[in-house]
């Protein structure tokens, strides 16, 4: 037989497989029930064409990994009222499209994130009915397509809210935790649900705590006919004290609340922020939080007990759709502390952001005054010096007279006034007339000494010319020879 044969065979083997139903089963197209049948282990072969796959009241206890390989196609798996206890790491690997799971009424105590870890499709999730006292705080990560899930009916005293959020379950519109052990909700992360999901929300039959925020929230659901709670109203009951003797219900016994007012709002608090800004400037204040919904208000309050609605009639400021406050020309009385106050009116959830505002002296006024005024200052400075020294500081010895022209290096270990003569005058042959030829420039410039306190020698410059004093504005002090 050749290799051409026997892969002809496989292939028509693996048809074949694919097209038989398991004994006792009900295949009918792409759909395989093998529900009621008493099965305490999966049924072999399944027909790889399976995409909905029905093992519901069995007595499968467990569920191994890979236990659907060759399902590809499978989106629906239901699989309630059996016993199984356990769900091993990739269980549910290599059936990534599957959208429908249910797995009530078995026996499971823990779900974390290795359970569902390989259903990124998933849509629905049913796990009600079941032993469950715990939820991990990853149970639902990276199920971003997730539209449902059932908690209810188990034995849960603490869920992670925290994991439910927008951007991470976007498509989230039922929760139910109902008939569970909850005695504390967080309400910091329950205010702060996308309106989809409080409105499906289900937290009846819970052994809460009579608290004031919680009735006000559940009171707000009902006047906004969230089913949640108006088609549960009955089954909303609290612990007084967290007493089991003494329950009422949240909704039909209001005056057990007279204390609690209804129309305040849960506030929440942004951190705060600080703003330096220069006067001139256009300023924006943005009023930022947690709160997204659709229905919200805003309001400012601003230093100094302004009339905000004057100041923005008359151009000085501008509040904007997003709630931001724009200050057109911030002025150095605008420093100060804002505060914006974010306001949801649907689930009544207020949220309040302080921006500390510093406006500092105009930016282009700095550099002048760096730049132009100290060097200005500089040289008025050092002229004054210069002048005090030539008038105010007459030489008293007899070394004024110039020394020999243009030396490249001049020794001044023999004189005493070594500032009068650090540089000679020009030559005659380069003067024009003897008046010049007498006339000595004074430099204010330190002298270097040397070891035992002789002068140090120094370098000294040929003269410039009287042409280039001139040019220079360099003080030229003149002397006769009588002086």
């Amino acid at each position: 037989m050749t290799s051409t044969s026997i892969v002809f065979l496989i292939s028509l083997l693996v048809r074949l497989s694919g097209a038989i139903c398991p004994q006792g089963c009900l295949c009918i197209s792409d759909i395989l029930n093998c529900g009621s049948l008493g099965l305490d282990r999966f049924p072999n072969p399944l027909p790889f064409t399976t995409s909905v796959l029905d093992l519901s009241h069995n007595k499968l206890t467990w569920l191994a990994a890979g236990s659907f390989y060759g399902l590809p196609r499978l989106h629906t798996l239901h699989m309630s009222h059996n016993r199984i206890s356990l769900l091993s790491p990739g269980a549910f690997h290599n059936i990534s499209s599957l959208r429908y799971l249910d797995l009530s009424s078995n026996k499971l105590q823990v779900v974390g994130k290795h359970h569902f870890q390989d259903l990124p499709a998933l849509e629905v999730l049913l796990l009600y009915n079941n032993r469950l006292t715990r939820v991990e705080s990853n149970t639902l990560m990276g199920l971003g397509s997730l539209r449902k899930v059932y908690f209810s009916l188990n034995q849960i005293t603490d869920f992670p809210f925290f994991s439910i959020r927008k951007h991470s379950h976007p498509n989230l519109v039922t929760l139910d935790l109902s008939s569970n052990r909850l005695f504390r909700l967080p309400m910091d992360d329950i205010v702060v649900f996308p309106a989809a999901v409080q409105k499906g929300l289900f937290l009846h039959n819970n052994s809460l705590e009579c608290d004031c925020s919680l009735y006000r929230m559940f009171w707000h659901w009902e006047q906004k006919g969230y089913p949640s709670v108006k088609d549960y109203k009955d089954d909303y009951k609290c612990l007084i004290y967290g007493e089991p003797q003494i329950s009422i219900n949240f909704l039909r016994s209001s005056h057990f609340f007279e204390n609690c007012t209804i129309g305040k709002m849960i506030s929440l608090i942004s951190p705060k922020a600080d703003k330096v800004v220069y006067e001139g400037e256009q300023v924006r204040l943005d009023c930022t939080g947690t709160l997204n919904g659709e229905d919200l208000s805003y309001s400012w309050i601003i230093p100094h007990q302004e009339n905000i609605s004057q100041l923005i009639q008359n151009g000085s400021l501008r509040l904007n759709q997003d709630g931001s406050l724009d200050i057109l020309a911030a002025q150095s009385i605008d420093s100060g502390v804002y505060q914006c106050t974010a306001v949801d009116n649907t689930r009544m959830i207020n949220e309040s952001r302080e921006v500390n505002l510093t406006v500092v002296a105009q930016r282009g006024m700095e550099a002048p005054f760096n730049t132009g005024y100290t060097t200005l200052l500089g040289c008025v400075v050092t002229l004054v010096l210069i002048l005090m020294y030539l008038y105010l500081t007459p030489c008293r010895c007899g070394c004024c007279k110039p020394p020999p022209p243009s030396p490249a290096i001049s020794n001044f270990g023999e004189d005493r006034c070594t500032l009068a003569s650090i540089f000679a005058a020009p030559s005659t042959d380069r003067l024009k007339s003897k008046s010049q030829s007498d006339r000595h420039v004074m430099f204010l410039e330190p002298l270097m000494t040397g070891k035992n306190g002789h002068p140090k020698a120094a370098f000294v410059v040929e003269p410039p010319t009287i042409e280039w004093y001139t040019e220079n504005f360099t003080i030229i002090r003149k002397r006769n020879d009588s002086e």
